[in-house]
């Protein structure tokens, strides 16, 4: 399932966010994996590369981050907008054998113990955890320093999203509210004129 996973280059990690997509965020502590969606993902910098992630107190993958000090983000396609919606929706806190339920197929990558990645996405980037405690408890808000990231060559490849040449079910998805999303659309260049 993995064999077309490549590893991207840190220094260009941050390109799998710039699109603003629509995240899973996934961790485990102590035997105790988890996945949410999250809408508000954001690259932040460049070298070393760092994300910011909101994950409200209530959740279950922020207890797991905060105790683990790593956790990874992951971004989904249109053919996981059922998955995405569930894991957004569910808590495992009230349902135990949410992953399970869902259908939610997690694997390892070499070299990165025991984190968690979700199978089937186009992209991931494994996070340790920057703590900043005022703004975790006040924000919620995480950052994370990227120290690995691959994606499906299938849809990026050479630094680059190639959505426009892909099957259309690779897209990314843009959750708006109650239960609508988009789907990323038509790739458009900007070419100054002579």
């Amino acid at each position: 399932m993995t064999r077309h996973i490549s590893p991207v280059p840190l220094a260009k990690a941050s390109r799998l966010l710039h699109h603003g997509p629509t995240v899973l965020v996934s961790a485990r502590h102590e035997g105790v994996s988890n996945v949410m969606a999250v809408g508000w993902a954001c690259a932040l910098d460049f070298a070393p590369p760092k994300l910011t992630v909101v994950l409200d107190k209530i959740t279950k993958t922020r207890q797991l981050v905060e105790q683990s000090g790593m956790f990874v983000v992951q971004v989904p396609t249109v053919a996981q907008l059922r998955l995405t919606h569930e894991v957004g929706n569910r808590s495992l806190t009230n349902d135990p054998d949410k992953l399970a339920e869902i259908g939610v197929e997690l694997f390892r990558m070499d070299g990165y113990g025991d984190l968690p990645f979700v199978q089937s996405c186009s992209a991931w980037m494994a996070c340790k955890l920057i703590a900043e405690p005022h703004n975790q408890q006040t924000y919620d808000l995480f950052i994370g320093e990227i120290v690995g990231a691959w994606a499906d060559e299938r849809v990026f490849k050479d630094g680059h999203w190639h959505f426009e040449s892909a099957d259309p079910a690779w897209r990314s998805l843009h959750y708006i509210a109650g239960g609508q999303f988009y789907a990323t659309g038509e790739s458009m260049v900007y070419e100054e004129e002579s």
